[in-house]
C-alpha cells in the first residue's frame, strides 16, 4: 500500500464477512496503519534528538559548574579521592 494511498475496505469483519479474506485484509490494513504511526513517531524522535543532545550537554555543563563552585567546601584529600573514583569509573 504505502503512504498517501487511499485505502478502501468494504467488508466489516465484525458484522458482514462476505469473503474469507476479509479478516486478513482488515489485519493488513490495521498493520499498515500501525506502521505509519510508528514511522511518524520515528520522524518526531529524529527532530527531537538534536534538541535532546543540546539539553544533555547544557545539563552536564551546569552540573560540572556547580561541582566546581562547591569544590572549595571539600578538603583537598576528599577532592583527590573523588577524582580518583571518577577515573576508575571511566
Amino acid at each position: 500500500m504505502g503512504p498517501g494511498v487511499k485505502r478502501t475496505f468494504k467488508c466489516d469483519p465484525f458484522t458482514n464477512i462476505k469473503e474469507p479474506e476479509c479478516i486478513a485484509k482488515w489485519q493488513l490494513i490495521r498493520l499498515d496503519m500501525l506502521l505509519a504511526s510508528y514511522q511518524g513517531m520515528l520522524k518526531w524522535y529524529g527532530k527531537l534528538a538534536p534538541l535532546q543532545d543540546k539539553i544533555f550537554k547544557y545539563m552536564q555543563r551546569e552540573i560540572s559548574d556547580l561541582d566546581e563552585a562547591d569544590s572549595w567546601k571539600l578538603d583537598d584529600e576528599e577532592l583527590l579521592d573523588d577524582e580518583e573514583r571518577e577515573e576508575e569509573d571511566i
